[in-house]
């Protein structure tokens, strides 16, 4: 590989945003949230079942009539994030945490709203107490491995994640979580591999298949990445991704290898 430097750096700020894109909606202890991690397609963060905007503000009015209500503050909270209102949903979730203390569905929410917001240490301590080790919920932890691998301390992420797999051998989205974590610290082949288990359990998925397409297009197999997210897509979806591949790719303008050099693809 070419470039060395300069591909290290560009490698992690793709990976880093591929993971932040919706890297953190693993956190299923409150349902109607998709439970997969990291994609390139950060369109893909919107939930299908989201709410519409005249809900969203249905439910605030509801919210502010009665903060106390925590099934109201969940929702509204949810619908916030949902919505790409990362602050708005902290402050929600954190005003019905507190005065709501010790609601673990409540806390599951704040974390990973704190997480989305990017305040991953504080979003790791909270999600400590949104379960416990003597009923541990594997979508929690490996949430709490996302937020350990944006702080860098990628061991330790794997750590979780293989405490997740214990309790969900071979899920998915905890696959995905470890292969990006691979992405991140810079070991592609390992990250391939681990995002081809993902895929062969959950290549219904977009969220997996965009992933290991990172993963391969980064080692500079562009045909092969194109290939997995136009897989089984319509004509126009299909290319909407590609589109998306190459722009986190950097469409041509990123170090290349060798073997990308020849195609003109990062």
């Amino acid at each position: 590989m070419r470039h060395s430097s300069a591909f290290s750096r560009y490698l992690g700020s793709v990976a880093y945003a591929a993971i932040l894109a919706v890297g953190l909606a693993g956190c299923q202890t409150v349902a109607s949230s998709p439970d997969v991690t990291g994609s390139v397609n950060a369109r893909a963060e919107a939930d299908p079942n989201g709410r519409s905007r005249a809900d969203i503000d249905a439910l605030g009015e509801r919210y502010r009539a009665n903060p106390r209500d925590a099934a109201v503050a969940l929702q509204y909270g949810q619908s916030l994030r949902q919505n790409g209102q990362r602050q708005q949903a902290v402050a929600v979730l954190e005003q019905a945490t507190i005065v709501n203390a010790g609601n673990k569905q409540l806390l599951a929410a704040y974390g990973r709203a704190l997480a989305d917001n990017g305040n991953f240490q504080q979003a790791f301590d909270i999600l400590s107490r949104a379960h416990s080790p003597a009923n541990p919920d594997w979508r929690i932890l490996s949430v709490q491995g996302t937020t350990l691998d944006q702080q860098g301390k990628h061991e330790d992420a794997r750590r979780y994640y293989a405490s997740a797999l214990k309790i969900a051998p071979e899920e998915p989205s905890v696959l995905s979580n470890l292969g990006m974590s691979y992405v991140l610290s810079k070991d592609l082949p390992k990250a391939e591999q681990v995002l081809r288990r993902a895929y062969q359990r959950g290549a219904s998925d977009a969220r997996v298949r965009q992933n290991l397409a990172l993963a391969i297009g980064l080692q500079g197999r562009f045909a092969e990445a194109e290939a997995i997210v136009k897989a089984d897509l319509p004509p126009d979806q299909a290319e909407a991704n590609v589109a998306y591949l190459k722009q986190m790719l950097g469409d041509g303008r990123g170090p290349k290898t060798t073997a990308a050099a020849e195609s003109g693809r990062s």
